[in-house]
């Protein structure tokens, strides 16, 4: 993933609201979302290449998504798949703060990387290029390939659209969130960080919504989770540059909302 807009604990009906494109290179082989094959309690897209998952979401209220970390630094071929911090958190059952207190401790065998884990109670932040794992109270983030929050312009400008977005009736609210994901728009020179990779480059990766002949997004995400339990994660996935290629809707009750009811 390349943004992640989330609000939790927010909504009154939706402890859980999320906006998320993934960013790759076009041909880096992908699976659409749906439920795993091997591991039916998983839902998610999935990266044929090393297995992982840049977002999903399990039966059970799991809920896991990554981005990398952006520095300009050669990423070292020794080091494990990134995709494997979402993908082993969602078939495990270690609570969330022993988990990131784990990952922090191997977080050396990893590139750069942010990660997000938890459930609908408690969501939990780490990074391999941050002095400690965060516990996350009520609020609205955005993460992109900087630390949680940090003030990037489609972080600031994303969290602001989802903050009043959060007003609206739910399919209004769904196509807002994909609206923002959408956006193609890059960000004024003047506001672009400086992460080491040349003004061109910053330009070029600065929008929401990126397309460049060899890299760009390549899915956008909003996932939905109610009260009662009921998950809705729709994907929109595109190929190069942006193209359309087809749209899922993935929508289960988690088992956890079943037994208590």
């Amino acid at each position: 993933m390349c943004l992640i807009l989330f609000a939790h604990k927010v909504h009154p009906a939706y402890p859980l609201v999320l906006a998320a494109n993934r960013d790759e290179a076009y041909s880096r082989p992908t699976a659409a979302a749906g439920f795993w094959k091997e591991h039916p309690h998983i839902y998610g897209g999935r990266d044929l290449d090393q297995g992982g998952t840049w977002l999903g979401i399990t039966r059970n209220g799991r809920v896991a998504a990554v981005t990398n970390f952006r520095n300009g630094d050669a990423p070292k071929d020794s080091t494990r798949s990134r995709g494997a911090l979402t993908g082993n958190y969602l078939r495990g059952t270690t609570p969330p703060a022993q988990y990131v207190t784990r990952v922090q401790r191997e977080s050396a065998s990893y590139n750069g990387f942010n990660l997000i884990v938890g459930d609908l109670e408690d969501l939990h932040y780490v990074s391999n290029r941050a002095p400690h794992p965060l516990a996350l109270v009520p609020g609205i983030y955005g993460l992109s390939n900087h630390l949680l929050n940090s003030p990037w312009p489609k972080v600031e400008q994303g969290s602001k659209a989802m903050d009043g977005l959060l007003l609206l009736a739910v399919p209004e609210m769904v196509e807002g969130l994909f609206a923002v994901l959408a956006d193609r728009t890059p960000a004024p020179d003047k506001m672009l960080p400086d992460t080491g990779i040349g003004l061109t480059r910053e330009r070029a990766l600065s929008a929401p919504f990126i397309v460049s002949p060899t890299y760009g997004t390549r899915a956008s995400i909003v996932l939905l989770v109610d009260n009662h339990g009921q998950v809705q994660f729709s994907e929109r996935s595109f190929g190069e540059r942006g193209k359309p290629l087809q749209t899922v809707t993935g929508r289960f009750t988690l088992e956890t909302a079943v037994n208590a009811a």
